[in-house]
């Protein structure tokens, strides 16, 4: 029979006679042949399969081969012996290769036929030896592949135990030899089902053993982290990536980065090569792991390999966007590549001449997929946008592209910018010491204690949370210049900016302190920002004339008056509310005169004849002082010269001095009348300013001398504020002297504090309509009490019914008799300080700052919720001429559904910690902490669409829109200094991991201990003096 078999198969007959014939053989098969015919049948239709001229002859040979096994099956098994297989898988046959894929096939074929003798399992201990050589040899992916098709169908013949790891092992090392040189698109598509059969057979083998796993993925990151410059390992390997189960992520990412055994050179290696993984196109989760060892090098601050990996690997990242099969991977490593990398705009930049092309190309290319990940990806470039600003030549022709695309809110970016910073990521792969301390949830930067330096810390922190002054500071020119303010616009960049948690001012702290304040001592923070607020103007106004006696450019700080965009502010040309005698242009007005001056004058009117004397001084802040009663209550009242009453705290903005001049203070003598009233509520920041504004008698002993009488005579006293300042800052008397003891008390009085509050502005007018000659009581619309301040201030006065569902608007004016225009002028609460303590020697300074998240934050939403109000009730004339404050309506107060936002409507600076707080902590504080009570107040003043303040100098135009760029000179140094952070880091957390095997000492993190109030000085703190009810005395820290 295999003689015809073999005369048919090597005839000149037509293939359909051939096969007529072969069915014939095929059939015989049923009949009973002996055993040397079956021998030979075996023979021949083995030499067909492994050595056959062409396809006809292989398919002969397996049908005649099936045929005849099936039906003499124990001549089969003495035929396929494990001889016979060594042989095969050792030597080849014939001609044939033994490496030869089709050896392997006829081995498989084989298999199946024998599949329920006992014979197979000689032959199957024989394979498992055999296959463990070849995957050592690396054999090619088609041979590879063919292999674990067989062994997929034939689990017996897959190595156990020691062998199974290694074999996988090895079958992981001979994935990393594939490589692809298909030409044509047939041969990629077979490659890549080659190399998923191989990856699946790994699959299996991890299931089925899960012993193999483990070991089979050190042997990857072995072979991706080599540093053999001649071995470039194939990224097939990940194919392997989505067969590993992702709960062991953390685990894996863990022993990676925290073992010290791991060189850098060969992470890097590793990271770069599993980067290159996302050219694979069938590979699920890479990205997954990309992003978690990215992270997990963050964890442990191995910053140097992420800098390096990064710059490496950005733009081939990039160039993955382009092919829909990998691109939604490639913009999840982009994207966490680019949002932590946040030290320097260099990544960004290398990517930036690539986005328009890229844009373009989504909006054509028709996919269905593409305008969502479009979306995506403008968010992602919106916020890198936003985090390196100032480059408007780079991202000009951006933005045009994506100009009709959304853009991400300012809040949502900070978000994530926050989120995604390296030093932001959660170390849950460090213990003990190895976790670091990163930047708060807040996104802000602390300022670090350098020895009693809380009262520079606290004012720093109001100074930057002013949202008008720092972007104003931020935009000046100031290039080469080493004035202070150059000093104060480098360290509101290092706050807006630093990926530090804390910033250490030392710079600022030597150019800015007071020359009379002791190094290392406690400090008053009033004293020091009025120093500070009169060093800036003064500085300002040298430079000015500097700059006069050369020919007419921009001065460096003239610049404020300018936006970022080179556009004039509408303020420039328009003339300030004073007369025009006393008008100074607006240029001249230094940055510190446009913020936080404003205009007071005090008259004097003779009882006897009338005659006026008037005076207008500047000021920068207002010295509120407590009323008599107040003071009484908690210790002695002010006296003496070392705090009167009632002061003109201008600094020298003027030139003038801060002491008042004799007989011009208001001292609390018996002429003035006030009236104590029992179980009164709490003062109020309104009641105060009523106080510091109320009429005073002056007569006896502080009798007033008239020019036109020629004698002393009994006279009114009255002040004004003629212009109202951007920024009102209101420093709260607390510390008294006690002549009997010669010592400086603290007056430990509750003030409310309210959110919202409206000062009382005369200005200059022509006659109007409207007028009055009657003297309008000084009236607090406070809604904390029930009988007003100024009703004890001004007993005489007849009680006027209070209705606080009547209000007037905030920008309605009426007249005085003629003379002055009144104005109610809203403002909003944005800082407070904070002393903790009970004395002026001792204590803790610490500071509250309102969140604003609006672009200039002039339409907060708790900006306007009392500025619209009834203006047609009887006592709009009344009101007008007093500070009140403006109660948030029940329907605009504190609901379930904004209660997440208010809470995080406020910040608490306590030196290096930022925390958020809300405002009810706020006004509770001296409540719940007696000793820590409000020093120094700053407002700032609001302006709703429509209104003219100040006779027509707009607020909003001393606004900026948004924060302005950062200058390349700012920039630079805060990359420099942002990258040594991180060099600090990363030293630091090899030397802790280091010596933490031989520390014994537990570790306590800070801010553990609740119970400490925000004034501590404890660990939570940064140092000195607490408002509890058991410190007596502490040093400032």
């Amino acid at each position: 029979m295999d003689k015809i078999l073999e005369g048919l198969i090597s005839s000149d007959h037509a293939v359909p006679v051939k096969r007529a014939i072969v069915k014939k053989v095929v059939e015989a098969a049923e009949k009973e042949v002996t055993e040397e015919q079956c021998q030979a049948l075996f023979t021949l239709t083995t030499r067909l399969i492994l050595l056959g001229e062409d396809a006809f002859q292989k398919q002969v040979g397996f049908q005649v081969l099936e045929a005849y096994a099936r039906y003499h099956r124990p001549a089969f098994e003495r035929f396929f012996s494990k001889d016979f297989v060594l042989s095969l898988l050792q030597q080849g046959y014939g001609q044939l290769e033994r490496k030869d894929p089709a050896t392997i096939d006829y081995i498989h074929c084989c298999l199946r036929l024998l599949i329920s003798c006992p014979s197979v399992l000689e032959i199957f201990s024989v394979i498992q030896v055999e296959v463990l050589r070849m995957v050592c040899e690396r054999p090619e992916p088609a041979l590879c592949a063919r292999l674990s098709t067989m062994l997929s169908d034939f689990v017996q013949c897959i190595p156990k135990d020691k062998s199974g790891i290694l074999f996988c092992q090895q079958l992981v090392r001979t994935i990393s030899y594939f490589h692809c040189f298909a030409s044509q698109e047939q041969e990629l598509k077979d490659y890549i089902e080659q190399v998923n059969k191989v990856s699946t057979l790994l699959q299996n083998i991890w299931k089925t053993d899960s012993d193999t796993l483990l070991p089979s993925l050190q042997e990857v990151f072995a072979i991706i982290s080599s540093t053999d410059p001649s071995f470039d390992p194939s990224i097939t390997l990940a194919s392997l990536v989505q067969h590993i189960p992702v709960r062991m992520i953390t685990v894996l990412i863990k022993s990676l980065t925290t073992d010290q055994n791991v060189k850098d050179a060969s992470m890097t290696k590793a990271l770069c090569r599993m980067i290159d993984w996302l050219s694979w196109p069938l590979a699920q989760h890479v990205d997954t792991w990309v992003i978690a060892l990215l992270r997990g090098l963050a964890a442990v601050q191995k910053f140097t390999i992420l800098i390096d990996v990064t710059l490496l690997k950005i733009e081939l990242v990039f160039s993955r966007l382009w092919y829909p099969l990998v691109r939604q991977g490639a913009l999840a490593v982009l994207s966490h590549m680019l949002l932590s990398f946040q030290h320097s705009p260099e990544a960004f930049h290398l990517v930036v001449p690539h986005v328009v092309h890229l844009v373009q190309s989504l909006r054509t290319d028709g996919l269905s997929t593409s305008k969502a990940f479009l979306l995506q990806f403008t968010e992602l470039i919106h916020c890198m946008m936003y985090q390196y600003s100032g480059f408007p030549d780079l991202y000009d022709h951006i933005l045009e592209a994506i100009k009709d695309l959304p853009k991400p809110g300012e809040e949502k970016i900070k978000l994530v910018l926050n989120q995604s910073a390296w030093t932001s990521q959660s170390n849950s792969f460090g213990s003990g010491p190895l976790r670091q301390a990163g930047k708060s949830e807040t996104g802000k930067t602390g300022l670090v204690n350098l020895g009693n330096t809380c009262y520079m810390n606290s004012i720093l922190q109001t100074l930057f949370m002013a949202t008008d002054f720092r972007r104003h500071v931020l935009s000046l020119r100031l290039n080469g210049s080493n004035t202070l303010m150059k000093k104060l616009q480098l360290l509101f960049a290092f706050l807006a900016h630093t990926q530090r948690a804390a910033y250490a001012p030392r710079n600022f702290l030597e150019a800015s302190r007071p020359p009379w304040f002791n190094v290392g001592s406690q400090q008053d923070c009033s004293e020091y920002l009025r120093f500070l607020l009169d060093r800036l103007h003064e500085e300002e106004k040298t430079l000015q004339v500097l700059e006069s006696a050369k020919p007419k450019v921009a001065s460096p700080v003239d610049s404020s008056s300018t936006d970022p965009t080179g556009q004039t502010s509408p303020e420039e040309g328009e003339e300030s509310p004073l007369t025009p005698a006393e008008t100074k242009p607006e240029d001249d007005r230094t940055l510190t005169e446009k913020m936080f001056g404003g205009k007071l004058i005090t008259g004097i009117r003779c009882m006897q004849c009338n005659s006026i004397s008037e005076k207008e001084e500047p000021f920068t802040d207002l010295s509120l002082a407590f009323c008599p009663s107040a003071t009484s209550q908690d210790g002695p009242q002010p006296e003496g010269p070392s705090e009167e009453p009632k002061i003109l705290c201008q600094g020298s903005v003027n030139g003038g001095s801060e002491i008042p001049e004799p007989g011009s203070a208001k001292a609390p003598t018996s002429n003035v009348h006030f009236v104590p009233v029992a179980n009164e509520p709490p003062l109020s920041v309104p009641d105060l300013v009523n106080y510091f504004l109320a009429p005073e008698i002056l007569d006896e002993e502080n009798a007033y001398f008239c020019e036109k009488c020629s004698s002393l005579q009994r006279a009114e006293r009255t002040m004004k504020v003629v212009s109202a300042p951007e920024y009102l800052i209101l420093t709260l008397l607390r510390f008294s002297y006690d002549a009997k003891c010669h010592v400086r008390r603290k007056i430990l009085e509750n003030v409310t504090i309210p959110p919202l509050m409206r000062l009382p502005v005369h200005n200059p007018s022509k006659p109007s309509v409207c007028s009055s000659s009657t003297s309008s009581p000084l009236q607090v619309d406070s809604p904390e009490s029930s009988e007003n301040l100024a009703k004890k201030l001004k007993p005489s006065q007849k009680d006027e019914e209070e209705d606080e569902n009547e209000r007037i608007d905030g920008a309605e004016q009426i007249h005085r008799g003629g003379e002055m225009l009144v104005q109610s002028v809203p403002y909003v609460l944005s800082s407070v300080v904070m002393h903790s303590g009970i004395s002026s020697e001792s204590g803790h300074y610490y500071s509250y700052g309102h969140n604003i998240n609006g672009a200039d934050g002039t339409q907060h939403p708790a900006n306007c919720l009392a500025l619209k109000e009834d203006s047609g009730n009887s006592q709009a004339e009344s009101s007008l001429s007093t500070c009140s404050a403006l109660p948030i309506p029940p329907e605009q107060g504190v609901t379930t559904s904004n209660i997440g936002r208010e809470a995080k409507d406020w910040l608490l600076f306590n030196d290096s910690r930022v925390t958020f707080t809300s405002f009810q902590s706020v006004q509770n504080i001296t409540n719940r902490f007696p000793k820590d009570t409000a020093y120094v107040l700053m407002y700032r003043k609001q302006e709703l669409p429509g209104q003219n303040i100040n006779g027509g100098l707009m607020a909003n135009g001393m606004r900026l829109s948004a924060e302005p760029p950062l200058q390349k000179e700012l920039l630079d140094a805060i990359i420099k200094d942002n990258k040594l952070y991180l060099q600090e880091q990363e030293l630091n957390a090899r030397t802790q991991a280091l010596q933490a095997p031989s520390s014994s000492c537990s570790f306590r993190p800070n801010g553990s201990d609740d119970n400490n109030p925000p004034g501590s000085c404890g660990p939570s703190g940064g140092g000195g003096g607490g408002g509890g009810f058991n410190t007596i005395s502490r040093l400032v820290f």
